[in-house]
């Protein structure tokens, strides 16, 4: 294709904040419509991209390459099968969260929107970089509106959990520039393609893959550098904690895939056992910290911690199962906790409270609302037939043939999960109606009930067929696994 789809994706949104700046309407409507317009032509131009992609080739596909700084640094991008569809999951996620703060966001409506439509273009460059430095700059710069996401709109206690969030994810990035530094002193190139022909030496993995973990681990985030995620989640408004969970997260996770497997695949051999102990204690511990949670949006960031822990589980399995089970996961993992994030705020914008004990008897007053909770509660503890169930199933899979105690022990979260948000579901939907305000409640809006609806057919089709999302990763995962066991039976030929 001799189109630039990838760099119009990417800019696109860049474009719409620019026309949200210089739009003067005094109600904003100008600024709305912009906004829903440029999200939507972004989502559409998604899906053809993920329609025209051609899922036999395991290869990069729609490369754009450019020569920025002579003999060190390009503007290349390029897709395969993982990175196409964290691009339609991002574009989105992007176009619920234009419509969902349309009418919960009351202050600076039209900063808020150029916000989100620059943050957009930062998480797209992330999954679309082929260039170490670029994938830096696109992975860093996403902090910045963020930053002001949860610093000017958020609540209480924004100032401090905006400055958490940015220094934890800063500081955890610094070593990986000077990692992609040394790769570049190393190969002479910053172009991940030519790096995963030259091949970094042992000798250097394991102090270059600790560098990015450091980077990923935090931004996942891992056990034990995860306390930033529940102050920011708590303090966000809605559309940024649905940005957060659904996307932000998953940009480590695609990292430890593209960057930690693919460039370092004896360090990542050799850091199992790591991985292994850090993704346990964060399904078990997160998991029972959520059961002692009196506020539901912390409830659903640390089920987001045990989710992740999952995912760095299956990843680092080095199976097929596993490795897609993780992808998987973190798919599913992108619609179900927006959704209860988007549920949370459905409750929030009518009672202004996050606090579970002030609700109860919910069903009686907001049926409909009930209805689409219960299924995005029953989603988050993985039943059979939600897109929830089969990630975890995978990856529970992959970890049997790698180490069954592993797995015993994971599948443990899966218990506690189930009990946190059927708790979680009790204590607000169901029971008698305690509080005087919750009967005066008035069911989802259209637009609520209309974003929130399209979130619930996306989980319920993908628990019953998820051939769409196998057919397009299968390709690129065995590719990754293929390249990772050459270089591991390498090295046992040349012990032998």
């Amino acid at each position: 294709m001799d189109f630039p789809i990838l760099s119009t994706i990417i800019f696109l949104p860049l474009v719409g904040a620019f026309f949200i700046l210089l739009s003067k309407s005094k109600d904003n409507k100008s600024a709305k419509y912009i906004s829903v317009f440029t999200t939507l032509i972004n989502l559409i131009l998604s899906l053809f991209l993920w329609y025209s992609f051609d899922n036999q080739i395991v290869e990069f596909q729609f490369v754009e390459e450019k020569v920025w700084i002579e003999n060190f640094f390009k503007y290349k991008l390029g897709i395969d099968g993982i990175s196409v569809l964290f691009i339609v999951l991002t574009s989105f996620i992007t176009q619920i969260c234009v419509i969902s703060c349309i009418n919960s966001i009351k202050l600076r409506i039209k900063e808020f929107l150029i916000a989100l439509l620059v943050l957009e273009t930062f998480m797209l460059g992330v999954f679309c970089s082929l260039d170490l430095l670029l994938f830096y700059l696109f992975f860093e710069a996403g902090l910045i509106p963020m930053f002001l996401i949860i610093g000017v709109w958020g609540g209480a206690r924004r100032v401090y959990s905006a400055f958490k969030f940015f220094l934890y994810t800063l500081l955890g990035s610094v070593l990986m520039l000077v990692a992609i530094i040394t790769i570049f002193w190393l190969t002479g190139s910053t172009d991940v393609t030519e790096i995963y022909q030259i091949k970094i030496p042992e000798q250097y993995q394991t102090i270059l893959w600790l560098a990015f973990f450091s980077s990923f681990a935090v931004k996942l985030p891992m056990w034990p550098v995860h306390t930033w995620l529940p102050d920011a989640h708590v303090e966000a408004p809605t559309a940024g904690s649905v940005i957060l969970a659904a996307i932000l997260l998953k940009m480590a996770g695609y990292g430890f895939l593209r960057f930690s497997i693919g460039m370092f695949p004896l360090a990542s051999e050799f850091f199992v056992p790591l991985v292994y102990v850090l993704s346990l204690i964060a399904i078990i511990y997160t998991s029972l910290i959520a059961l002692m949670q009196d506020d539901m949006k912390k409830l659903i960031a640390y089920s987001s911690v045990g989710h992740m822990g999952f995912v760095t589980l299956g990843v680092f399995t080095f199976t097929t199962q596993g490795i897609e089970g993780g992808i998987y996961q973190m798919i599913s993992h992108g619609l179900i906790s927006a959704a209860l994030f988007l549920c949370v705020g459905v409750l929030y914008d009518r009672m202004n409270s996050r606090m579970i004990n002030d609700y109860g008897g919910v069903v009686s007053i907001l049926p409909k609302f009930s209805l689409l909770f219960i299924i995005f509660v029953l989603g988050g503890l993985g039943l059979p037939g939600t897109s929830g169930f089969i990630g975890e199933f995978l990856v529970l899979l992959g970890a049997f043939k790698k180490n069954f105690l592993v797995a015993v022990i994971a599948s443990i979260g899966v218990v506690l999960a189930a009990a946190y948000m059927l708790w979680l579901a009790k204590k607000v939907i169901f029971g008698e109606v305690k509080n005087d305000k919750v009967k005066i409640l008035k069911d989802v809006n259209y637009s609520e009930g209309f974003v929130l609806s399209i979130l619930v057919i996306l989980t319920l089709f993908f628990g019953f067929y998820p051939e769409p999302i196998f057919n397009t990763i299968s390709p690129s995962v065995n590719n990754l696994i293929d390249v990772y066991q050459f270089e591991i039976n390498s090295k046992i030929s040349n012990i032998n």
